[in-house]
């Protein structure tokens, strides 16, 4: 099987700075930091309301990261604007409500067909890898394919919620459909990611399907960070990762 990537998020570095409202701790930091200790990737969402990655991050990263940046944005005329300015690695469009405490469930992608071909083509044009996060739905994943993106990253919330509330008919009815997803999206000439939850616990049934070549794992890094340093929270996440794909 190819290697699998495993992109760091960093976001939530940024919400504990933004409660202080300080420059400590530094996102670009914890950036340099993951990328010492084998992430493949750097991603921070720019969200519309700048809770927590603000424009400057999004700057800083840009000029220090050695490893591609991974900008996830709302499909709206601002952040297609600063996408063209930075012209990131990849781009990763995601839903996004100023009410929800983090992204639920994937992008509308069947229903807006014609604006996000349109939105995205730019962003192509540019030279940004483009990606469209989507539930396991065969109707999104579909849509994804025909606007031209070339990637499409699969929502693994419900499975890790399924997991984590011990619901285990549900977690693996969820591991399933994700299973299915991926050999839909692979079939159609698609790069297959994944994120959203996953944990020490979650990720290898995740990591073990063959046709997910990067999986972007963000707050339950940096919340285990606590507990045992970044560098350690990495490197164990990246052997899970390793040993499934091995396995």
């Amino acid at each position: 099987m190819d290697d699998l990537r495993l992109g760091v998020n960093i976001d939530h570095v940024a919400t504990v700075r933004n409660a202080r409202g300080g420059a400590y701790p530094d996102p670009v930091r914890a950036a340099k930091l993951a990328e010492a200790a084998g992430a493949d990737g750097i991603t921070a969402h720019l969200r519309e309301d700048r809770r927590h990655i603000s424009d400057r991050d999004i700057a800083a990263l840009t000029e220090a990261l050695e490893t591609p940046l991974n900008f996830e944005m709302a499909a709206t005329e601002e952040m297609q604007r600063i996408a063209l300015r930075h012209r990131p690695h990849a781009v990763c469009i995601v839903p996004e409500k100023r009410e929800e405490r983090t992204t639920e469930g994937g992008l509308e992608v069947a229903r807006e067909e014609n604006r996000l071909a349109h939105f995205i083509a730019p962003l192509r044009e540019a030279g940004c890898r483009v990606s469209i996060f989507v539930a396991a739905d065969r109707r999104q994943i579909e849509a994804a394919h025909r606007i031209g993106a070339q990637v499409v990253e699969l929502h693994t919330g419900a499975y890790c919620d399924a997991h984590a509330e011990g619901r285990l008919a549900d977690r693996d009815h969820e591991l399933e459909g994700l299973r299915e997803m991926a050999a839909l999206a692979q079939s159609l000439g698609l790069e297959v990611h994944a994120g959203h939850g996953l944990t020490f616990e979650t990720v290898q049934p995740v990591a073990a399907f063959p046709e997910v070549r990067e999986l972007n794992i963000g707050h339950f890094i940096i919340a285990e960070a606590i507990f045992m340093g970044l560098d350690p929270a990495i490197r164990e996440m990246r052997r899970l990762m390793d040993e499934a794909r091995g396995a």
